[in-house]
């Protein structure tokens, strides 16, 4: 008699370790299937675990400013106690620097107000008093130092100040928090199971019926949840649903770097997450007394899209840390540039507007939480939940694709509508195309 479970959910990264956990505590008997050797062993494991709510959709500014309470409430949250250890949240603020014109900012600003987001706006005074080692020089659009030998050329004008949220900041281990997931997921009679690839999405009359292991093991689940990161369009077309949906994922190759703070400053202790649209830059404090550095994927840095998520170069390169590093050099004048390189390279799995897909599909019983674009992380515990309320319903006959679920949140009692991460949508004009953590 083959095993049994009430979902499977393919992959134990951060999210789906979340979804694993909400399934649970509705009484769904869970299972996570990884290739992996534990939870958020993945791509999950090189997050920049970055919570911060500059989003350019209300939607999206929505469901992260919800999740700033849950890793605020982690250990209530879970209800238990993980012999690893609990993750922190390091709940330092987030700058997000005001430039001349019409930027990022004032967009968010208006969404903020629109959903009650808490946030100060600072002048440069301000900034100042805050960074005394950020430069306020605009420089007036993103460059590649190796291309443009006017790269450290200023514009004339300066940065207008920055628009600050308290609630924001960043996770401290986010493999860790996939485990802190999974204890609680197990408590709740969840199971896990490692070091097993899928090779089948087994199904009869257009509805799932479970998977096969490349051991030959056949699992029997009446749902299977899609949740494998950068393999999710493997997984889609395995179960034969990707050439319904209008939007798709791939997987595209990132790196983030690793610098020393400046002398005399510690960032680790007074720095905050930053997102300098003007270096098409992000950064936070890092252990160490370093700064992590990410890029919010200006055009004129090249995107190395990867067919086979199981090989690519996970080496960090000279081209892109140099960019990377001397953009942030041009908001840190004082920053200590190392002579060897330092980092961390890993997959996004990204949508076709870098808004992920949390949804149904065409096959029953088949669900979706992909496309997480390397800025979901932040959401795993909203999207757990979302993703549990709308199997919940579509499994009790709800049509999703025509009326969509709305689920309201825990925290902010704000009212998602699920239609916005539908795979149908068309691709939105609003979405920034970018990552930001």
């Amino acid at each position: 008699m083959n095993r049994k479970a009430d979902a499977i959910i393919v992959g134990a990264g951060v999210i789906g370790s979340a979804v694993a956990f909400e399934l649970a505590k509705r009484g769904y008997k869970t299972l996570n299937i990884d290739k992996l050797p534990t939870s958020g062993y993945g791509s999950t494991s090189n997050s920049c675990a970055i919570v911060r709510a500059y989003y350019s959709t209300l939607d999206g500014v929505a469901m992260a400013y919800e999740g700033f309470f849950y890793w605020d409430d982690w250990a209530n949250y879970l209800g238990v106690n993980d012999e690893r250890g609990m993750i922190q949240y390091m709940k330092t603020g987030s700058i997000l620097l005001k430039l001349q014109g019409e930027d990022h900012s004032k967009k968010c600003l208006k969404l903020f107000n629109e959903l009650g987001v808490e946030y100060e706006t600072w002048d440069l005074e301000t900034l100042k008093k805050k960074m005394p080692i950020f430069s306020h020089d605009q420089y007036g659009g993103t460059t590649r130092p190796d291309e443009d030998e006017h790269f450290w050329d200023k514009s004339g004008n300066q940065i207008e100040g920055a628009l600050f949220t308290p609630g924001s900041g960043y996770v401290s281990d986010p493999q860790l928090s996939s485990h802190n997931l999974q204890v609680a997921s197990e408590a709740k009679g969840g199971e896990f199971l490692f070091n097993s690839e899928i090779t089948e999405i087994r199904q009869e009359s257009g509805k799932v019926i479970g998977v096969t292991l490349k051991s030959g093991e056949q699992i029997d689940a009446p749902i299977v949840v899609n949740v494998a990161g950068p393999h999710s369009f493997i997984i889609n077309q395995m179960a034969g649903v990707e050439d319904e949906m209008n939007i798709k994922t791939k997987a595209l190759r990132h790196e983030v770097h690793h610098v020393p703070s400046p002398d005399g400053f510690d960032f680790e202790k007074d720095g905050y997450h930053t997102s300098d649209g003007d270096n098409a830059i992000y950064f936070r404090p890092e252990v160490g007394n370093t700064i992590l550095i990410g890029s919010e994927d200006p055009e004129c840095d090249p995107q190395e899209w990867i067919a086979d998520p199981d090989k690519y170069n996970n080496q960090v390169t000279e081209s892109q840390w140099q960019a990377q590093v001397y953009r942030l050099a041009r908001r840190i004048p004082d920053l200590k540039i190392p002579s060897r390189t330092r980092g961390v390279v890993d997959l996004y799995d990204v949508s076709d507007d870098w808004i992920p897909i949390y949804d149904k599909s065409v096959l029953g019983g088949f669900y979706m939480a992909i496309g997480s674009s390397g800025n979901q992380f932040k959401n795993a515990p909203v999207a757990g939940h979302c993703m549990a309320e709308l199997i919940n319903a579509c499994e009790k006959g709800h049509d999703h694709d025509a009326d969509p679920v709305k689920v309201k949140t825990v925290y902010t009692g704000l009212e998602l509508n699920m239609g916005f991460y539908s795979r149908n949508r068309e691709i939105n004009p609003n979405s920034s195309f970018s990552v930001n953590g």
